[in-house]
């Protein structure tokens, strides 16, 4: 009859949190199973030393290699896969001979730990219990005493090893963090908390619940000085005091078509640090509420009224987030914004502008790929130019047989605009030209509809919709699963 394996986590070091059934597996096990460096120490056999037994069978499992180079014919990956297969058959040997077999793992086995390379080859075979324990993320959040996540923040574990630019994005994005891995990664992952905005919230923990344990404020810490067992940390922002700044900013950032899903890292990251959100109702509902943040919603028709209001907040040291549906720059939020802040007053006021996806786009992509060719984009709206202006460019774009992105086609004030561009076109186009209709692309009440230019029903036609017309070279194709799709070639004849 075969043994049992027992994937067993020791906690963050100190042997006092080890957990009670740790000690009893250990305390029963036949053989003690250990990962350690080249030089025989291992951090995890010191963690649970008083409770192996000189009768246990020790099975030190030590790793060919660390961070050094090697000549292995499959790199460094293909010789730590070698070793794990080849470790795990030495495991597996005991337990076939009928002995259980306890492999340590510093704090959790199944949390960025080797006993997992081991869990994964034999667990299918073998019965298998895992012993969870303190991990070095609660250990550090302990050592801080600080709340490391509160309420709906949302917490994000990172390797340090990631590549740069992809730190910072989810530094940016998140509430609170925790960077593991440190060591000589720690210059990058400084770098990315810089450059993410965050490197005054962040804390520094080594060795938690270990000798030689240090708490600090990381941007003091040296690099020189960093471990391999160091954590980053971003604690919980929640009762955390805003701070007084002589000039705030403004960022004018765009949500996207409808919810979170379409928000960009960046975007989530200025909305999140943000003292005071300005915007459309509407728009702001997108965005998650946050403790301590003000929110300054109004009508969508005051455009120029709240450009001038978030300015004169960053004037008064608040960092201000004007909340844009799809991209702010896109018959939106952003000309109004840059406008106000041309004038001599707001000279001084550091104004950025960050993307978000637009309607045509998101549309775009449900439907296919209608604006794989040039196209034009234009606003039906006749509320800010006249509709001889409109019809002008309409004629001029279509004769340049360009795939039109029709903006703000209809409302309950606007009904004939849509009956009106439709015959300006069909000067144009061929009756059966696609016509993408995209209602709340993203939303609750989407529907993405594919007529011909012929049919198009202005009564169908609201401010939530978009249209995409096609040109001459646009197709459409029913799929084997009966799905429309259409597309414009990106070669012309």
């Amino acid at each position: 009859m075969s043994g049992k394996l027992y994937g067993v986590g020791l906690g963050p070091g100190d042997p006092s949190l080890m957990t009670v059934r740790a000690v009893e597996v250990i305390a029963g096990a036949d053989v003690i199973a250990y990962h350690s460096a080249r030089h025989g120490r291992s951090i995890a056999r010191s963690i649970a030393a008083g409770h192996i037994r000189a009768d246990h069978i020790e099975e030190p499992l030590v790793y060919p290699l660390t961070t050094e180079t090697t000549e292995h014919p499959g790199g460094y990956q293909g010789a730590m896969d070698e070793f794990y297969t080849e470790a795990s058959a030495r495991l597996a040997a005991h337990l076939d001979a009928g002995r259980t077999v306890a492999v340590l793992a510093e704090g959790d086995p199944l949390f960025y730990g080797s006993y997992m390379h081991m869990h994964k080859r034999l667990v299918d075979r073998y019965d298998t219990e895992v012993v969870p324990g303190v991990t070095s993320v609660s250990a550090a959040a302990a050592r801080l005493g600080t709340p490391l996540a509160e309420g709906e923040e949302v917490l994000t574990i990172l390797p340090g090893t990631l590549p740069e630019e992809e730190l910072v994005a989810r530094l940016a994005a998140t509430d609170v963090a925790v960077v593991m891995k440190l060591g000589r990664t720690f210059p990058k992952v400084r770098r990315a908390l810089e450059s993410a905005g965050r490197l005054g919230e962040a804390r520094y923990v080594e060795r938690a619940t270990m000798s030689g344990e240090r708490v600090a404020e990381l941007a003091d810490v040296d690099a020189e000085s960093v471990p391999y067992f160091s954590v980053a940390v971003l604690p919980s922002q929640v009762d955390a005091e805003r701070p007084v700044r002589e000039r705030g900013e403004v960022v004018v950032v765009g949500t996207g078509p409808a919810g979170p899903l379409w928000l960009t890292p960046e975007t989530r990251g200025a909305l999140a640090a943000a003292d005071d959100l300005v915007g459309y109702t509407t728009y702001l509902d997108r965005v998650p509420r946050r403790p301590g943040q003000l929110r300054h919603g109004s009508d969508n028709r005051v455009e120029a009224e709240r450009a001038e209001f978030a300015l004169e907040l960053a004037q008064r040291g608040r960092r201000v987030a004007v909340v844009s549906g799809g991209d702010p720059g896109v018959f939106a939020m952003a000309t109004a914004v840059l406008e106000a802040a041309s004038r001599a007053e707001y000279a001084d006021v550091p104004v950025r502008v960050l993307p978000g996806v637009t309607a045509a786009n998101a549309a775009a992509a449900r439907a296919g790929a209608p604006l794989g060719h040039d196209y034009a984009t234009v606003s039906l709206s006749d509320r800010l130019k006249p509709w001889e202006v409109i019809a002008e460019r309409l004629h001029a774009a279509a004769a340049a047989d360009l795939v039109l992105a029709l903006y703000n086609p209809g409302s309950r004030s606007r009904t004939w605009q849509v009956g009106k561009a439709r015959e300006l076109l069909l000067e144009h186009r061929a009756p059966d030209t696609p016509v993408v209709v995209a209602r709340d692309v993203g939303g609750s009440g989407e529907r993405v509809r594919i007529v011909r230019l012929a049919d198009l029903d202005p009564a169908e036609v609201d401010m939530r919709t978009i249209l995409l017309v096609g040109s001459s070279q646009t197709r459409t194709v029913r799929r084997g699963d009966g799905e429309q799709i259409v597309w414009t070639p990106r070669r012309y004849p």
